[in-house]
């Protein structure tokens, strides 16, 4: 199948592009370098330099490649830059969204995976969060992915377009060629290893008042193979029926949990400092995913946290200053 890949020379995408490439899917990476690296394309992909606020790009693109689908990664993603700049966030993810969901219907693409976001469940309590669990969106981030996963049921509605939704929750880890490399660098697993490699002096535990067994927030960390796994198991699902499925491990682990397993798999001190809570910062958010596992047989296959962190520190260590453009 040939697999347009938005945001392909970031984290998620270059790995799924990896992925889809590694079964036999012919990949064409869409990205415009505002937070990816053109290193983390792979080679044997196609590559198109365009953005998705020039609706041409897209058009362009589409007519040149004629993909038989569109995975959909390209989005700003930090939670708290959207609460200082909610303007950007809806306007880039939302109408930017739009522009390559109507220039997929426009050439008859037939399938469009979405990466969607646990921050649909900022009021989730303890219980394991499923497809059923009440939406409550908790930044204009989490707002921009439920607008374009309603704009997707409406448009399927209208026009046939299948869609499946996937809403993962923590993705962490790197295959061996392609990992984490953001700037700012805002995720708790790479942090804790930049302090172990020495490039941070401390890790900040944002609150340890938490209604928890030690008292500091509890994630699913998925890692991001498995991830990269389930895109393709749900592509090639999408014949008759829309899909949306939560993915993660099923299991909780502590920011304490996290630097205590960073802290083995590193053999380094790994200091850390007690900060405030962050505003709207659950204490616990974790998934079930039974109905993915259910109905397309997915089986994470990295879920042991130091198996995850593991695979991150070997990135790390191989490329220490991360991409190089």
């Amino acid at each position: 199948m040939k697999v347009m890949v938005t945001g392909g020379a970031g984290y998620i995408g270059s790995i799924t592009a990896e992925v889809l490439l590694a079964h036999s899917h012919d990949v064409l990476v869409f990205d415009n370098l505002f937070q990816g690296h053109r290193d983390a394309v792979p080679d044997t992909a196609s590559w198109v330099q365009g953005d998705l606020a020039a609706p041409d790009d897209i058009r362009e693109a589409i007519a040149a490649y004629r993909p038989d689908a569109v995975m959909h990664f390209a989005a700003r993603s930090l939670v708290g830059e959207s609460m200082a700049h909610p303007f950007s966030y809806l306007r880039d993810n939302v109408v930017n969204g739009l522009n390559l969901i109507e220039a997929c219907v426009e050439a008859g693409v037939g399938r469009f995976i979405l990466s969607s976001t646990a921050n649909l469940f900022a009021q989730a309590g303890s219980a394991l969060i499923d497809e059923h669990s009440p939406i409550a969106p908790g930044s204009p981030y989490g707002e921009s992915k439920w607008a374009l996963e309603r704009a997707l049921h409406w448009v399927s509605e209208s026009h046939g377009l299948r869609y499946a939704s996937l809403r993962y929750f923590n993705a962490a880890g790197a295959s061996e060629m392609r990992g984490e490399h953001h700037e700012p660098e805002t995720h708790l697993i790479p942090l804790v290893l930049q302090v172990a490699s020495g490039h941070l002096e401390h890790i900040t535990i944002f609150g340890d008042d938490y209604d928890t067994p030690d008292g500091t927030c509890i994630r699913d960390y998925v890692h991001v193979l498995d991830l990269a796994e389930a895109h393709v198991l749900a592509l090639t699902d999408l014949k008759e029926h829309n899909r949306i499925y939560n993915l993660g491990n099923g299991a909780g682990f502590s920011v304490r949990q996290v630097i205590d397993a960073a802290r083995s798999v590193t053999g380094k001190t790994i200091p850390e400092q007690i900060g405030p809570r962050r505003h709207g910062d659950p204490s616990t958010l974790v998934a079930s995913s039974d109905l993915i596992r259910t109905e397309l047989g997915w089986r994470p296959q990295h879920t042991d946290l130091e198996t995850i962190i593991a695979s991150a520190w070997r990135w790390q260590q191989r490329f220490p200053s991360g991409y190089a453009k």
